[in-house]
């Protein structure tokens, strides 16, 4: 896992115009690219000599194979629509960072169950995400059927068709509130979480199709 972060300094003149710029425009204009699976936007604490406010904002990146096809395919022309908006108005820089480990306190009861039916199976993305590998119980879900659309081509996307015949067999995990969160930094905006009944009468977590 990888984390793609953009500090930028942006003068006062034009931040309130700038911050609605990117909330509703860049960043989604990044995801869309399919190449990230979140977004995380924040604000630098720190009064800066050159004056102007500075904000981080944190994409993760499954690797660095799709983040150089972003950096290839994409940067340049989103690059260009901030200097071209934005221009002599602010100031950036990017960083890359491999995530080594992510450790989350034990101190929540874990009393969260999350149905999954892709990657979150995958023993080393669940190290990536929550340092430790989960221990799941297998459980079906009614009602819905992997989709034929993937998000960047690779992720399954889980379809509601309110046909009891259609049975999704997938893996029920107990996580802390605090992996659960973290889990839901991994899905990204693309997916949206959501309680469900699962055919052992459990209630849990799923992730759906974020619909824009």
């Amino acid at each position: 896992m990888y984390i793609y972060n953009v500090t930028t300094n942006i003068e006062e003149s034009v931040h309130d115009n700038w911050l609605k710029w990117m909330k509703e425009n860049h960043i989604p204009d990044v995801l869309a690219t399919g190449k990230f699976l979140s977004a995380k936007m924040c604000r630098v604490l720190v009064e800066e000599d050159m004056g102007g406010i500075t904000y981080s904002v944190q994409y993760t990146v499954l690797n660095k194979e799709t983040l150089n096809a972003y950096f290839a395919e994409d940067a340049p022309k989103l690059r260009e629509d901030a200097l071209r908006l934005f221009p002599n108005k602010f100031v950036s820089f990017r960083t890359e960072l491999e995530v080594i480990s992510d450790i989350v306190s034990e101190s929540n009861s874990a009393t969260n169950l999350l149905f999954t039916y892709g990657t979150l199976q995958d023993e080393q993305i669940q190290l990536s995400i929550f340092s430790r590998k989960l221990k799941g119980t297998k459980d079906a879900l009614a009602n819905y059927e992997l989709s034929d659309k993937k998000v960047a081509d690779s992720y399954p996307i889980l379809r509601y068709t309110g046909n009891s015949i259609d049975i999704l067999e997938g893996k029920v995990y107990v996580l802390t509130h605090k992996e659960l969160i973290l889990s839901d930094s991994y899905e990204g905006m693309a997916y949206r979480r959501i309680e469900v009944l699962l055919l052992s009468g459990k209630k849990s977590w799923v992730y759906v199709e974020n619909e824009f």
